[in-house]
């Protein structure tokens, strides 16, 4: 598949565009996080909430619930008392790790680049209101 005359109005803006759907859900800081600690690894429910800094125990559980049904995340219930539950990534789900890593690769490389066009801006800005 060639992405080279992608068309931009391709992930359309309304409610029901299914590429919209999947990119919102993926995108997100939870869904990002949850992917990247599961990468090779299974983990309990209580284990990726104390690994997640700032996620509540409800936000995890839809980030969870939601990864499960789009078939990146398996749910495993283990037959003791208590139930032990543990969360890994589907193969698919390991497919979007790699495109994710691309992603944080791109940025630790343009980090510096970033940091100066931001405070650039952030003067531009400060000398507008200024003069206003």
């Amino acid at each position: 598949m060639d992405y080279g005359d992608a068309d931009p109005f391709q992930w359309d803006t309304r409610e029901d565009c299914q590429v919209r759907q999947i990119l919102d859900r993926v995108a997100d800081k939870w869904s990002l996080l949850v992917i990247a600690l599961l990468e090779h690894r299974r983990l309990r429910f209580t284990e990726l909430r104390r690994e997640i800094d700032g996620i509540s125990q409800r936000m995890l559980t839809v980030t969870l619930r939601s990864l499960e049904r789009d078939g990146l995340v398996k749910r495993t219930v283990h037959p003791v008392v208590p139930p032990r539950v543990e969360y890994e990534l589907t193969p698919l789900g390991g497919t979007l790790h790699a495109t994710i890593q691309s992603l944080v690769k791109w940025t630790e490389v343009h980090q510096e680049e970033i940091a100066v066009a931001r405070a650039a801006y952030d003067v531009r800005e400060a000398d507008a209101a200024a003069l206003h």
